[in-house]
């Protein structure tokens, strides 16, 4: 019952803060975010610290280098972690936009304005950075938020939330517009997925674990961030050298994270002159591969790969390598085994090039570059909230105006309806 409790009154604080938070004006929410980053910075000891915990905890629990990465914070993260929310004052607040006016014959003039969604629930794991994003992105957007990380971060985020919650409200914020659940309790997210009567949205962000158990128990309306199996494609038209640097950029720059590529695709003409070296930096980067007999029987060394490979998100230094036989197949397997997040092409072929945008199902597809900008900030957004790879309301990285909804305005002069 205390579980249930808490979790309610903290709910109950960030609704009763909304009515206030939706109706502070861009300037004030500006302030608010400046000084939450200033904090940030000026208490960054306190966070490492916290974070070091986390760490080593985590490292006590043998979990996954990848994980553990997910997890750190460093004075370079932190710094990065004030500097997003310092982007967004620069960005454009939607709230309040006027996506259209018209008028109609009886006199009535109707528009349809953005407003925030209320509070936004967010549940999540492993990466603390997800705390000062989406808190700094729900501000921006006039919503209140309760936050729900996981176990392994619990440390980093009471700290962190303390500190920028104190922060927005000492610069006009309304209390209470920044919560976080600390407890860690499995019945908690149970409990929060059902509390309809405060929540407006709830947003996983999270392994297919999370996220399906999200989707398929949640009563609170649900949008679905990615499972990222994404895949590279390299085209037998394709520069072999660009190829090699965008699929090693895709898989070895940040492999824990959901834009990195999971399979790599070669067509058959050129994965004889492609593969050897292509294997061989994967290795000394400390890829494991496994690969489709195909690519077996041109690099015997390689680990040879199940059908449970095609369709897994590793978030690991893991890479599932299969030659196809042309573009078309390339196109099947990722509508079979894709999940929609981030799907990449390299080809000098214009007519490949256009194939692939229009029949790949996907929140981004990419021509010759790494599927490692499927991010807000890359896009121009500023933090994001995550990707969805859903297609109702939004779709791909959700920066601000993703967190507003829209309401008509009507303005009469005293008609009525006959």
């Amino acid at each position: 019952m205390a579980v249930f409790e808490e979790l309610r009154e903290k709910c109950a604080m960030a609704k009763e803060a909304s009515r206030k938070m939706g109706a502070l004006p861009s300037d004030k929410k500006n302030e608010v975010l400046l000084k939450m980053a200033q904090s940030l910075i000026d208490n960054m000891d306190s966070i490492l610290e916290a974070n070091g915990r986390d760490v080593e905890r985590a490292k006590q629990k043998r979990l996954s280098s990848a994980l553990i990465d997910r997890l750190t914070l460093n004075s370079k993260r932190v710094q990065d972690m004030a500097d997003g929310l310092k982007e967004l004052i620069n960005l454009s607040d939607p709230v309040g936009e006027i996506d259209g006016m018209w008028k109609r014959p009886n006199g009535l003039t109707i528009g349809r304005i953005r407003v925030p969604l209320g509070v936004v629930g967010i549940i999540y794991e492993a990466r603390p950075n997800v705390t000062v994003d989406a808190a700094g992105l729900c501000i921006k957007a006039g919503n209140c938020v309760v936050l729900r990380g996981g176990s392994e971060a619990i440390e980093s985020n009471k700290v962190i939330v303390d500190i920028i919650s104190k922060a927005a409200y000492s610069a006009g914020a309304p209390q209470g517009c920044v919560q976080l659940i600390e407890n860690t309790e499995r019945e908690v997210v149970n409990q929060f997925m059902k509390m309809n009567e405060y929540l407006d949205v709830l947003i996983p962000r999270g392994g297919a674990g999370l996220i399906k158990t999200v989707v398929q128990n949640a009563t609170v309306p649900v949008i679905e961030t990615g499972v990222g199996n994404c895949h590279t494609y390299v085209d037998d038209e394709a520069d072999l050298k660009m190829a090699e640097e965008i699929a090693f950029n895709a898989k070895v720059q940040r492999p824990g994270v959901c834009n990195a590529m999971e399979t790599l695709l070669v067509n058959e003409k050129i994965a004889k002159e492609f593969l050897p070296p292509m294997v061989e930096r994967f290795k000394r980067a400390g890829v494991e591969i496994r690969g489709c007999e195909k690519t077996r029987a041109i690099c015997p060394d390689v680990v040879s790969a199940t059908e449970e490979d095609w369709a897994t998100e590793y978030l690991d230094l893991i890479l599932a390598v299969k030659v196809v036989r042309d573009i078309d197949e390339a196109i099947e397997h990722i509508y079979k085994y894709g999940t929609k997040h981030s799907e990449a092409i390299v080809t000098q072929n214009y007519s490949k090039a256009k194939k692939f945008l229009e029949q790949v199902d996907a929140a981004a597809v990419y021509v010759n570059a790494s599927t490692r900008f499927t991010d807000g900030n890359q896009f121009g957004f500023g933090a994001e909230i995550g990707i969805s790879t859903q297609k109702l309301h939004a779709r791909g990285p959700m920066g601000l105006k993703e967190l507003t909804t829209y309401k008509y305005i009507v303005l009469g002069t005293g008609q009525i309806r006959r």
